[in-house]
């Protein structure tokens, strides 16, 4: 499971453009906290603990415990915007969720034994489609990541989403589509063997 991110902030008692504005210039990002049938909470964070935060590469697959006023909110980052040039936070959203609360995130998809392949082994190239994979379960079940174990697949073999197992209790968001996970295709060079042609022949 991903681990719990704690988060300080501080209730914001003013909103709009020039408020926000303001907050930036002494290093603090607005943000709001909103759903669980509750009514949007305005609030204010550090923006160097925020950009600390997003460096974890789970961030957003992660729980992150609000506090502000004495209170903790439960919560999932649902977007952070950002400046289109400096590339500092701009805004924030997170959503309140609850231990019975099944959430959708995005959590990324890691592939094991690859040498374990007989297709990589003879040069075949693990072409990835999907690096994430939208998955729906409790917040206190949230992995970190997806494994998919690639042992014994030859060159051709595809992986979809029915071949992956998931932890207990986390579903794929899309079964039914069964996308494709990932394919193990031939090196260029094998499949260009018996292609060339002979111009003018």
């Amino acid at each position: 499971m991903s681990e719990t991110l704690n988060l300080p902030a501080v209730a914001r008692d003013r909103v709009g453009k020039g408020a926000s504005r303001s907050l930036r210039r002494t290093g603090r990002v607005p943000a709001v906290v909103y759903g669980n049938k509750e009514d949007p909470l305005s609030i204010h964070v550090e923006e160097k603990e925020l950009v600390r935060q997003l460096m974890t590469g789970h961030f957003f697959n992660s729980i992150v415990e609000i506090e502000v006023d004495g209170a903790t909110v439960r919560t999932l980052p649902k977007d952070v915007a950002f400046h289109p040039v400096t590339d500092r936070p701009l805004h924030a959203d997170f959503l309140r969720v609850s231990a019975d609360h099944k959430v959708h995130v995005n959590v990324p998809v890691v592939f094991t034994n690859e040498a374990a392949s007989p297709g990589l082994k003879r040069g075949g190239v693990l072409n990835i489609v999907l690096h994430d994979l939208d998955v729906v379960c409790a917040p206190d079940a949230i992995p970190d990541d997806v494994v998919v174990d690639v042992t014994g697949l030859e060159i051709g073999a595809s992986i979809h989403i029915h071949d992956i197992k998931l932890p207990e209790g986390v579903t794929a968001a899309h079964a039914d589509r069964d996308d494709t996970v990932a394919t193990i295709v031939a090196p260029s060079g094998l499949k260009s063997e018996d292609g060339d042609t002979t111009k003018g022949a």
